[in-house]
């Protein structure tokens, strides 16, 4: 089966054509090295997706013959993500909350929109 397809098969990615991107993108592995969407999957392999700025690392235990429900997945991959890449990014957005808190500084647009209904407002 073709990685795109595998990709889609295990609900991985949402559409085979985001899988496709995403290959093309560099963005998927198979032991380390970058594949095309046309590359066959086979058991045993490793596969690394960067997805979501995690590096979600996949072992291949078999390959359905096509997409699977959400409870059937462990059956046909295991998930051997390092615990690190979630706390990555745990602190990836522990650091954008630190530079900007919500309601502050410059007024977004849905605030700009508020301030411009209460100035027009029913006096004139």
């Amino acid at each position: 089966m073709r990685i795109d397809k595998y990709l889609w098969c295990i609900r991985i990615f949402k559409t085979r054509n985001i899988a496709t991107e995403s290959c093309k993108k560099g963005q998927v592995k198979i032991d380390g090295i970058n594949c095309k969407p046309s590359k066959d999957v086979y058991g045993g392999e490793i596969i690394s997706v960067r997805k979501n700025q995690i590096n979600y690392k996949i072992e291949i235990l078999a390959v359905p013959e096509s997409r699977i429900g959400a409870k059937l997945v462990q059956q046909f991959c295991k998930d051997i993500t390092p615990k690190e890449e979630f706390e990555k990014l745990d602190l990836l957005q522990y650091s954008k909350d630190y530079y900007r808190k919500r309601g502050t500084g410059r007024p977004t647009k849905k605030d700009r929109r508020d301030i411009d209904d209460y100035y027009e407002s029913p006096e004139q």
